[in-house]
């Protein structure tokens, strides 16, 4: 069965940093005060921690805000490559900011690069720090793909997103069974037809 395909053509350059920190403590009071408008009392046994225990999750898991994806980009090694660098199946969890549910998967990033390289944990690194925010997956898509082309300087870069919304499995339509694909193409790759289609199996697959 062919999977939708959104396109991530927003030109969003990297999004910036929040200023400020996580404030732990205004974290808790929010949660203690959503316990109590769903008719929940925090303070029995089962729930005294949890308040702390969630807003050190949100802590965790929204720690993308406060960090800058240039940090993993800017150690570079010039090398005369003019091969497609890839790297398939990284996994992550994000949040999606309409419901603040997660939605969770795998990207596969490619760039050409342009005299800079940049080792391949810098890159899911990189997904990480975008994915550790509240998002939407084309701006997700789009973002990662921008930092390459800013931060590298790359010839061109291909950014493929495939992920399940927990929002879609557990409310509304309560579709357990469907993925979201979208796609962000850039530079040269928008150019050459060809040269996209050498991106192994994805693009293969969802760009015939």
């Amino acid at each position: 069965m062919e999977l939708p395909i959104v396109s991530a053509t927003r030109a969003d350059d990297c999004a910036p940093l929040r200023k400020g920190h996580f404030n732990l403590e205004r974290a808790e009071k929010a949660v203690r005060d959503l316990l109590l408008a769903v008719g929940e009392d925090p303070d029995r046994e089962g729930l005294l921690d949890t308040p702390r225990r969630v807003a050190r999750m949100y802590r965790e898991i929204l720690s993308g805000l406060q960090a800058d994806p240039a940090e993993h980009l800017k150690r570079v090694f010039n090398e005369e490559c003019d091969d497609m660098v890839i790297l398939k199946d990284i996994r992550f969890s994000s949040l999606c900011e309409h419901h603040l549910l997660p939605f969770m998967g795998k990207a596969h990033v490619a760039y050409l690069p342009n005299g800079n390289v940049v080792g391949l944990s810098k890159l899911a690194r990189t997904v990480e720090v975008f994915a550790k925010r509240p998002q939407v997956q084309e701006r997700l898509t789009a973002q990662i793909a921008n930092a390459l082309m800013k931060h590298l300087n790359a010839k061109g870069a291909m950014v493929v997103i495939e992920s399940e919304h927990l929002c879609m499995k557990i409310r509304g339509v309560k579709n357990s069974g469907s993925r979201m694909v979208t796609k962000a193409v850039r530079g040269i790759f928008r150019e050459d037809r060809g040269l996209r289609g050498t991106f192994p199996f994805f693009f293969k697959s969802f760009f015939p």
